[in-house]
């Protein structure tokens, strides 16, 4: 194989590269065994005629198909190698020449990493906020442990008060027709948690156990569902249950029964150590954040749109993940949300190009300083996936593909640039 590199241009690499006749007839011999049960001739058994008088029959070109997707694909593989290529996408191959006994040309063209040219990215001045977390704090967190395992005591001898939760049967009208998604049995709604329209937990309050109510409404105008947006509506509501939260006493017996704690104080003070866990974290990674986007800004790069698209894409993947979690999917949301997926993808497109950008910086940081993931480096992210997932290391190392193991350096390489960046910056 010879192999050229012709030109890189607005992130597009051509190359054209010539396979030998021997490197050709291999892969017309492969195409040949692999198609040969296809053909039917004369005085052969069918799958039994020699690859010649086949080519007599159909031509030449017959097997050059398969052929030319057997033997493109690997040297292709090799000249990008070889010319120290990083393609973001898939090649476009146009076949030059082709005849057997002679050999191929064919040109590759490709689209690239594109150059990133790096301002200034050490002694980035940043400020660094803290996070206290105060006695109130705690407080809080444990108020919301008490609501979480308030008892719920039925209620049948007054009418709905706010901070009740309610079972209810509703049925929803605008202009006097019933609209969908506006109707339900049996509907859980706490009185107060804001989480229906505004105005219809308000009107519940009052209500009587048992007894059709009409609670008028309008839909915010900024309301997801564009055809009800701004309308008002009529809701027919029957409250068929009625429970009050009892809550208990905020003690020590309180800290045993939602703890693994013997003391109210003991309680406070594991509280206490997340909340200030939590407050570090925060405050680390709002403050590499605030680094990292000062020298995204100070450096310039080209991005093909090849490679926002593919980000896209995974976010949207991401997405559809979160969306099944829930018991959706992305066709149910887009159908729900009266969107089309181009349209979708639109309100993805500006956070993907700036991830790219972002990905394509610290690399190129990366590049410059010498930093890379050693063996050492991956052994331990490996480890920690492991334990992860509960395998077995040895049994998770075997199932690793190459592009999985490329990816995890990849992330390790990136993490060490980004506290390479914040070991070299100014806290304000």
């Amino acid at each position: 194989m010879y192999s050229k590199l012709e030109k890189v241009e607005d992130n597009i690499a051509t190359l054209e590269i010539s396979v030998s006749s021997e490197k050709l007839e291999e892969g017309l011999m492969k195409s040949y065994l692999k198609n040969v049960k296809k053909f039917n001739i004369a005085g052969f058994r069918k799958g039994k005629a020699p690859r010649k008088i086949i080519e007599r029959h159909y031509g030449e070109a017959v097997f050059y198909e398969d052929a030319i997707n057997i033997v493109c694909p690997e040297l292709y593989d090799e000249a990008v190698k070889e010319h120290n290529l990083k393609p973001v996408d898939r090649p476009d191959i146009d076949i030059v020449e082709i005849e057997s006994g002679k050999g191929m040309v064919f040109k590759a063209v490709v689209t690239v990493k594109p150059e990133v040219v790096l301002g200034q990215y050490k002694g980035i001045e940043a400020e660094k906020k803290e996070y206290n977390v105060t006695d109130e704090d705690v407080n809080k967190e444990i108020e919301v442990m008490r609501e979480q395992n308030a008892r719920l005591i039925e209620v049948t001898d007054r009418p709905v008060k706010n901070g009740d939760i309610t079972i209810i049967d509703f049925k929803g009208f605008v202009d006097g027709n019933q609209f969908e998604g506006g109707t339900a049995e049996n509907y859980r709604l706490e009185i107060g948690s804001g989480q229906f329209i505004p105005g219809f937990e308000d009107q519940l309050i009052g209500a009587e156990l048992g007894k059709e109510i009409d609670i008028d409404v309008k839909f915010p105008e900024e309301y997801k569902n564009k055809e009800l947006a701004g309308k008002p509506a009529l809701f027919k509501v029957t409250v068929k249950e009625v429970k009050e939260k009892q809550l208990t006493e905020i003690d020590d017996e309180f800290a045993k029964d939602v703890s693994e704690f013997d003391t109210l104080e003991e309680l406070k003070a594991e509280i206490r150590k997340k909340g200030e866990e939590h407050a570090k974290r925060l405050e680390n990674q709002q403050y590499e954040d605030k680094i990292i986007n000062k020298v995204v800004e100070n450096a310039t790069v080209d991005i093909p749109e090849v490679m926002i698209n593919t980000q896209v894409n995974i976010m949207l993947r991401d997405f559809d993940y979160q969306l099944r979690y829930q018991g959706l999917n992305l066709e149910a949301y887009l159908e729900y949300a009266k969107m089309d997926i181009d349209k979708l993808k639109e309100t993805y497109w500006d956070t993907a190009k700036g991830r790219v950008k972002s990905q394509l910086v610290l690399e190129k940081i990366a590049e410059n300083e010498g930093i890379a993931a050693t063996e050492e480096d991956l052994n331990t992210e490996i480890e920690k996936t492991a334990k992860r997932y509960e395998q077995d290391l040895e049994k998770f190392k075997k199932t690793l593909k190459e592009d999985e193991v490329t990816y995890i350096k990849d992330g390790i390489m990136i993490q060490k640039a980004i506290d390479f960046l914040v070991e070299n910056s100014v806290a304000k």
